[in-house]
Formats: structure tokens, C-alpha cells, sequence
């Protein structure tokens, strides 16, 4: 039998969005599975070490302790020095050990899983640290990382040392896991690792549309005629999601269709955004972060989503999308190309690269945003693609017998 340890980091930024959703839905689909499966929560805000179990899984609770050294680096090294040491105490039996991380800067940690146990060792790609410095231009990655120190600024320092940290990382596990087809290109052309060290499988959702939402009823809730259009954005009010651009299309948008509501679903830097609607604030409605349940009733009305992100691996926003069976026109980064087939489940739209920067061109955007407004029989189209897409790619099901094959073959 299999034992699996699943670890993430609690505590992280990531932990409530991507990530944290990740592992939810991946002990959803490990329930009642013949492992023995066991997620490690690192950095949690118990006082004490603590266990508990649901449904055949467990969950180890490591809470984080005082600041022993200023330095970070090396306060975390520290830390999940004294992780192995708990972990030791706990785990039987230690035949087949599979141990998958999910977290970045744990070289330390590995080479001491490696030393402690017999063991496989996993680690999920959910971002490379570089994107977030320079939007996912892969061209100035590889320009910076040929470049001598000497040559480089700060930031570039910054990213070549991340990127040289994350190489060293995964060549030293056994199998790298990602969540798009684009990271592993990266994987096997930048970082020169091994395409049988790596393995794809995308994100998968629980599917909520078992029954089908009264969108009249959903539309009076929230006082919005039936015959008003809605495009709906969800994500982080972040500059890398692109969210500076959507709104100037939007202005666009709404001179044409001066009936059109544009949904802004997220928490963030408000007032910046706000500053950029300009005079068109009115048709522009910024929910804050909402619950799913308010979240899923705004996918079912909208008539379309937007994603101008400059990077993703595997978007549960798109996920979510393609489950209510909206179209989504997304930008051509990362793994967000692969997810949306052009002209069949979404639209496509470029994002621009510079050797100093990314960029988006709105008024593309905007042409996509008003074809697809002008065009409800194309929209109809394209939904029914998108949900047909989920389904067969997406779906918690999906997810959980990729995930159990590849579990069993290490």
C-alpha cells in the first residue's frame, strides 16, 4: 500500500487561493482511496502539533514557532529542520513512502527527506517565482539567466537566483508535477529537466452545476434586467492580472453598449482601479471577495468572463468558467493559452512581449468583448464547448484518477 504525505504551507498567501483549492479538492478525490494518505499543514496557527482524520484521510498540524534567527532563509531552514524531526516520530509504516510538496524553498527539506526516509519525492509547479517579477516574459527569463551578475541589476539578480534555487530544486526530487503543458515545455527547454522526470496533470473541480440555476431569479436578486449584459472578471486586483487593461477595454465596450455591467469579482488595491474607469464607474461594479455560492450565481448570469492575466498555470477561475458554460476570452500567457481553444470554448487575445515588458493592447480586447456581445448565437456556441471542455478535462473525476495512476506508478 501506498503512503502518501501531501504538504503545503497553511499560512501562505497562495494557501487561500490557488493552492489552498488544490489541495482541497485534491483530499476530496483521495477520500476512501486504498492509500494511506496523510496532508501535512506547515506554518499552521495550532499552539501544538496536532492529528486528526475524516472520511480514511489525516491531517498533521505543524504550527510555525517564534522567530529564532532574522534571517529567513535561514528561520526556514530551521524550521523544517525540526519538521523532519516531528514527522519521524509519526510516520508508519515507512514502506513506499510518497512524500509531495507543494511549496517552493525547501531545498533543505529535501535533501533531508532523502536522508531520513526511503521515499519518492513529488513536487507540484503551481507558479515559478519569476513570473511574478516580470509577468511571465519568458523571453527576458532567458536573456537574464545567460547574463553575468556583473551585467545585472538587482531584479535581474533576483530572478536568476530564484530560477538557479528552482532548478537545483527539481532535479533534486523524483518527479516534477504540472499543472499545463506550457510549464513542463519550460521545464524541459529552460531548466534542461528530463521529460521522464516530468509528469501533466491539470487542476479538476467538484462540479456545482447538478442543478441548474433560475438565472431570472438570480438576475431580480441582484437587480439587473434581463435584457442587460454581463461580463464578469474574478481574480485579485493585481497588476499581473492584467486588470488595468480589461477595465480600459471595458470603457470601450461601454460606449457601445452604454446597458452593458461589467462584474469586477475580487479583493484588492480599489482605488487605483477605480481611478482607471474614469467616468464609466456606473457600469462598473467591484463586489469585493465573495463566497462561492454569490460567485457561481454572478457565473450563471454573465454572458461572458474575461481573463487578461500575463500568467497562470491551471486557473480554477477558468475552470469554474468552462463549468457554467461561459465563454472566456483570455489571454495568450502560460498555461491560460492551453486551456481555451480558440474560436471553440473562448477567444484568444495576444499578450505582447518586450525585452523590458509585457503588454496587452485593450482595443483588441475590446473587439473580442463586443464580437462576442453582438453575437449570441456564437456565445451559445461557445459555452456549450467550454462545459463539454470541463468535463472531459476538468471535472473532479478527471483529476482523481490522473492523480491515483500516477500516485501508484512511483
Amino acid at each position: 500500500m501506498i503512503n502518501l504525505y501531501i504538504f503545503d504551507i497553511k499560512t501562505s498567501r497562495s494557501s487561500v487561493f490557488g493552492i489552498g483549492t488544490y489541495i482541497n479538492q485534491l483530499e476530496t478525490s483521495l477520500k476512501h482511496v486504498n492509500f494511506h494518505v496523510c496532508f501535512v499543514h506547515l506554518n499552521s496557527n495550532t499552539q501544538r502539533f496536532s492529528q486528526e482524520a475524516e472520511d480514511g484521510v489525516f491531517h498533521w498540524y505543524i504550527p510555525f514557532p517564534k522567530n529564532k534567527y532574522k534571517d529567513e532563509e535561514k528561520h526556514n531552514n530551521f524550521y523544517l529542520q525540526n519538521v523532519i524531526f516531528i514527522i519521524r516520530q509519526y510516520i508508519q509504516p515507512t514502506e513506499n513512502l510518497v512524500f509531495h510538496i507543494n511549496f517552493f524553498k525547501c531545498q533543505t527539506f529535501v535533501d533531508a527527506l532523502k536522508q531520513s526516509f526511503n521515499c519518492s519525492i513529488v513536487i507540484s509547479v503551481h507558479f515559478f517565482s519569476w513570473c511574478f517579477d516580470i509577468f511571465g516574459n519568458v523571453s527576458r527569463l532567458q536573456k537574464t539567466i545567460c547574463k553575468s551578475d556583473t551585467q545585472l541589476d538587482q531584479l535581474g539578480k533576483t530572478i536568476k537566483k530564484s530560477f538557479n534555487d528552482e532548478k537545483e530544486l527539481f532535479f533534486s526530487v523524483d518527479q516534477v508535477l504540472c499543472l499545463s503543458k506550457h510549464t513542463s515545455t519550460i521545464l524541459q527547454k529552460i531548466y534542461q529537466v528530463k521529460k521522464q522526470r516530468i509528469s501533466v496533470i491539470y487542476n479538476g473541480l467538484k462540479d456545482k452545476l447538478e442543478i441548474k440555476p433560475d438565472k431570472d431569479l438570480i438576475r431580480r436578486k441582484y437587480h439587473l434586467p434581463v435584457e442587460m449584459p454581463v461580463i464578469i472578471f474574478a481574480g485579485r486586483l493585481d497588476p499581473v492580472k492584467g486588470l488595468s487593461y480589461f477595465i480600459q477595454a471595458s470603457k470601450i465596450v461601454i460606449d457601445h453598449f452604454p446597458n452593458c455591467h461589467v462584474v469586477i469579482a475580487g479583493s484588492g488595491d480599489y482605488d487605483a482601479c477605480m481611478k482607471e474607469c474614469g467616468n464609466r464607474w456606473m457600469n462598473i461594479h467591484f463586489t469585493g471577495m465573495l463566497g462561492k455560492t454569490e460567485l457561481y450565481e454572478l457565473y450563471s448570469i454573465a454572458d461572458f468572463g474575461v481573463m487578461p492575466s500575463f500568467h497562470e498555470q491551471c486557473s480554477y477561475v477558468a475552470i469554474e468558467m468552462m463549468m457554467y458554460g461561459l465563454p472566456i476570452i483570455g489571454s495568450t500567457s502560460t498555461g491560460l493559452k492551453e486551456m481555451i481553444i480558440d474560436g471553440e470554448t473562448g477567444l484568444h487575445f495576444p499578450v505582447i512581449e518586450y525585452d523590458d515588458r509585457v503588454e496587452i493592447d485593450s482595443s483588441i480586447l475590446s473587439e473580442k468583448m463586443l464580437y462576442l456581445l453582438q453575437n449570441k448565437h456564437v456565445r451559445q456556441r461557445i459555452g456549450i464547448n467550454a462545459r463539454q471542455r470541463y468535463e472531459q478535462l476538468y471535472s473532479l473525476e478527471v483529476m482523481r484518477k490522473n492523480m491515483l495512476q500516477f500516485y501508484t506508478s512511483l
